[in-house]
């Protein structure tokens, strides 16, 4: 890997608390010039119809722009600033993240649990090596959700996001913060519940090596060592003893252990209680802890998509592997719509990488959905876009995908595109249409379907194809198929004319 110094940023926007990283790669390394926390407890600010409060919303908005600060002089293709659970349940989760991405300067991305947990991996897999190449465990307990994931190497082999977390578990169990013999069992009784889905499946596999991550854990690791409940390596029985302890103070008030930040107190009792279910239903004896989480592992993942090892390209070519999509059809479709993109990319305001890979990506998958039936297959294609696991990719990403490949035929429906955020959606718009015509000019299948040259023009809402004079009067198939598409395009409010 080559030397660089180039500024990355990474913002896990956590339920519990803020982090942001700014760092240095060198020779594939992390140095890590920055860090910045603030415990926001946006998780704690759910209502009971899961809306933000007006009170956490201006706590995270806060931080952001202290955030946004330090992030001024960084381009935004060097920041990567993630969502998680609480953003992932919000219903509110559209309208903050326009004043948020405001305050921070940069775009937020809301990220799926499995694509949470993949990251996490990857952070954990650089800061802790394993010389013998075997599987490993690592659990990371956030404030919303536990990711739990399975892994050899750098790659993930099982990955489950568990629905419970220190904020939402700390409110359930431990209301008022009394803390009592009975809630704690009551707390670990639900951790255990969570994790039936892979008390059999995990072990069946088997680890040699448990790994925690999060500030939770590392809490906890802290409070065992500096209170002389355990040594280095967390164990169920150490937890045990702690447990007690919690007991006997009886309120989380009341909380002063030795090695623990007081701001993590209210939450301490809850991701105690998860970390002792975790241990009890897979059978784990010890856990060692990894300083790097999700923030890191999220620069890693920026660094590689500057290195063009981007994770997002390789889950598009397993899925044009998997769905045994025709590759060269799909790298056709793509040449011909990058060759329009790039005629029009500077009166469409589409002059991005970003655009243009995702485009590509578009590309390659419009036909994935004719592995269930040619009938609908942009129906099939979309539907199998929107609900699988695609790592590397946001739920934007798989959003403006997902409008793609179900636009790329038939009726042209605009609307489909509107709750992609801010300029994505006029954008995806276009870039719909480029997908309909390119894909028309490739209907014969073969590297001369059409004209090498071929002059795409725009004024919205006029828009115009020319082809080399004569060549359409030899080419009746394509002049019928530009004629429908014509009917799609006037249906959506676009006056599409070819000659």
């Amino acid at each position: 890997m080559s030397t660089s110094t180039d500024t990355l940023a990474a913002i896990d926007l956590g339920s519990n608390s803020f982090h942001m990283i700014i760092a240095r790669v060198v020779d594939g390394q992390l140095q890590i010039v920055d860090r910045l926390k603030d415990m926001v407890r946006l998780g704690g600010g759910l209502d009971a119809e899961n809306n933000l409060s007006d009170e956490s919303q201006q706590r995270a908005l806060t931080a952001l722009s202290m955030f946004g600060e330090r992030l001024k002089d960084i381009p935004s293709s060097s920041v990567r600033a993630l969502g998680t659970n609480t953003l992932r349940k919000a219903r509110n989760s559209k309208d903050f993240l326009k004043k948020a991405e405001q305050a921070l300067g940069h775009p937020i991305e809301i990220i799926s649990g499995q694509e949470e947990g993949r990251i996490v991996y990857l952070g954990v897999a650089h800061n802790i090596f394993d010389h013998t190449n075997s599987n490993r465990i690592v659990v990371d307990i956030g404030g919303g959700s536990t990711e739990a994931i399975l892994g050899k190497g750098f790659d993930v082999i099982a990955c489950e996001s568990l629905y419970m977390g220190c904020v939402s578990f700390s409110q359930k169990y431990f209301k008022n913060g009394s803390i009592t013999t009975k809630r704690f069992e009551q707390a670990i009784l639900g951790a255990r519940q969570e994790l039936r889905a892979i008390e059999n499946t995990y072990p069946a596999i088997g680890w040699t090596q448990a790994i925690g991550s999060s500030g939770t854990i590392k809490s906890i690791q802290a409070v065992l060592i500096e209170e002389k409940l355990g040594t280095l390596g967390i164990t169920l029985e150490a937890m045990h003893r702690l447990k007690e302890r919690l007991i006997g103070v009886g309120n989380v008030n009341q909380l002063n252990l030795a090695g623990m930040n007081p701001e993590r107190a209210p939450v301490f009792a809850g991701g105690l209680a998860i970390l002792i279910g975790v241990f009890e239903s897979l059978g784990i004896q010890q856990m060692q802890v990894s300083d790097f989480a999700l923030r890191e592992g999220a620069i890693y993942d920026l660094y590689g998509r500057t290195q063009d090892m981007d994770v997002r390209d390789v889950t598009i070519n397993n899925m044009v592997r998997r769905y045994n999509v025709d590759e060269a059809h799909a790298r056709r479709v793509w040449e011909t719509a990058k060759e329009l993109l790039g005629q029009v990319k500077q009166e469409l305001l589409m002059d991005s990488s970003y655009i243009e890979a995702m485009l590509r990506r578009a590309c390659m998958l419009h036909e994935v959905g004719l592995a269930i039936s040619h009938s609908r297959y942009h129906k099939h294609g979309s539907y199998i876009v929107e609900n699988s696991d695609m790592p590397g990719f946001s739920k934007k990403d798989q959003q403006l995908l997902w409008s793609l490949v179900r636009s790329h035929r038939r009726r042209f429906k605009p609307h489909r595109f509107a709750n992609l955020p801010g300029d994505l959606s006029r954008q995806a718009l276009y870039m719909a249409i480029i997908l309909r015509l390119a894909v028309v000019l490739n209907r014969g299948r073969t590297a001369n379907s059409h004209p090498a040259q071929i002059n795409f023009e725009v004024e919205l809402p006029k828009l115009r194809l020319t082809f080399p004079e004569g060549w359409l009067e030899s080419a009746p198939l394509m002049r019928e198929d530009l004629t429908q598409e014509q009917l799609y395009l006037r249906d959506a409010g676009f006056k599409f004319k070819f000659k």
